[in-house]
């Protein structure tokens, strides 16, 4: 009796610990700031033409091993990241400034990288996160 009780007491505790680190992630994830300078950013190449396809190609190099060919954060590396991956198609992430999706790409924090030396061309950038609002 007392081995059963010792089991079931460890499984519940093992549960609510792994319940609770889950939960501090999510809110960790939820509460990304963004400073203001960056959500008031405005995108110049908003309308720009994507003729070549460049936020695809940037995308595919250095975005869909996490975020996945989708962008629901279902990479073939995400599960080796401790961070919870962002899901690019939630309504949470379209509501977005694009100067909050800019900063949260290309300044990174934790797990998530800067992208600021792979992908120096300020266009370049900005065709990534047209892209990226894009996925559905």
């Amino acid at each position: 009796m007392k081995k059963q009780f010792i089991l079931l007491s460890t499984v519940v505790i093992g549960s609510f610990v792994l319940l609770s680190m889950t939960i501090i992630k999510s809110n960790l994830q939820d509460s990304w700031e963004v400073p203001a300078k960056y959500q008031k950013m405005v995108n110049p190449y908003a309308d720009a033409a994507d003729d070549e396809r460049i936020g695809r190609i940037l995308y595919a190099k250095h975005c869909k091993s996490c975020h996945g060919s989708k962008g629901k954060g279902d990479g073939t590396k995400a599960k080796s990241i401790d961070t919870p991956i962002g899901d690019f198609t939630e309504a949470s992430f379209k509501q977005q400034t694009d100067g909050s999706m800019y900063y949260k790409s290309f300044i990174g924090r934790d797990d998530m990288p800067s992208f600021i030396k792979k992908i120096p061309d300020d266009e370049e950038q900005w065709m990534l996160v047209n892209y990226i609002k894009n996925l559905k």
